[in-house]
Formats: structure tokens, C-alpha cells, sequence
């Protein structure tokens, strides 16, 4: 797993959105929409490695192959793409092959990515520990198709 600045969406990956409403969680809400984040990117970055500390080993075990991406927001035409209208907006993005949807021969694949969205994160934050907890919420939600198989498949339900 590695920690990157910058992006571009690969043709085919399947994406996977966090969004949740703003003020959802209870964060301040403070500043508006696609103000420049608070902190520097590797105060934020540190974070980011904070959180992922704080998952679970076996969960931290199956994120291989896995590049976490951090940005200031996302995009308008992403937005636009995953049918997301303000207030809402997107805290993460999953960008590559879910294991239900990998074949026999998948394999010398570049990593699936997980784009983090600085701004929100911190806006919807009441403090660090808060902006650490929701990291790795979005991590978690982020990797599930990596982490488990979707319900009625393998996962015994």
C-alpha cells in the first residue's frame, strides 16, 4: 500500500463513492465548498497514516496492491459523473476491480487507488482525532470491495 499526491482515472475501473451530506456526522461545516484545505498536505498525509495504523491487521493484510491517493477536493465533472448535487459531495473514491470481479488470470494489474478528498474531510471535522476517525471510516468504505465480497456471494449470507 502507498501513499500518493495526484491522479488520473484509469478507462474501465469501477468507482465506489463515500458521499455523505455535510454536517452529516455532526462535523462544523464551517467553510464553504471548495475552499483550499486548512492544514498542509503532510500534516494532512500523517494523518492519513494515523488512520490507516488504526485499522484493523487483517483488514491492513488484504490492502495490497493499493496506491491512497490524497487530493484538495474533488472535481466538478466527477461530481457531475457519480450524480452527486451539493450539499452533498465525496469524501473518497474507490478506482479499480473488485475481487468478485476479478478473473482466474487477473494478475501484472497497476494498483487500485483509493482517492482521498482533503477539503470535505476537513471541513465535516471537529477536530484531528475526528479528521483521523473519518480518514478511516472513508478507507474502510473505500476498500470493501478489496476487504469482502459483496452480501450473498462468499461471505456466507
Amino acid at each position: 500500500m502507498r501513499l500518493a499526491t495526484g491522479t488520473r482515472r484509469a478507462a474501465g475501473d469501477k468507482a465506489r463513492p463515500a458521499r455523505v451530506p455535510p454536517r452529516a456526522r455532526g462535523g462544523k461545516g464551517a467553510r464553504r465548498g471548495g475552499a483550499p484545505p486548512l492544514m498542509d498536505r503532510p500534516r494532512f498525509e500523517r494523518l492519513v497514516a494515523d488512520a490507516l495504523a488504526g485499522i484493523p491487521q487483517r483488514f491492513r493484510d488484504a490492502m495490497t496492491n493499493l496506491v491512497i491517493v490524497v487530493e484538495d477536493e474533488p472535481g466538478r465533472d466527477l461530481l457531475r459523473e457519480m450524480e452527486i448535487e451539493p450539499p452533498d459531495t465525496l469524501f473518497g473514491l474507490y478506482q479499480g476491480t473488485p475481487l468478485t470481479e476479478r478473473r482466474w488470470d487477473y494478475g501484472n494489474a497497476l494498483p487500485d487507488r483509493i482517492l482521498l478528498f482533503q477539503g470535505p474531510h476537513e471541513r465535516e471535522a471537529d477536530d484531528e482525532d475526528d479528521l483521523v476517525v473519518s480518514i478511516g471510516e472513508t478507507l474502510i468504505s473505500r476498500n470493501r470491495p478489496l476487504l469482502w465480497p459483496e452480501r450473498g456471494t462468499d461471505r456466507g449470507d
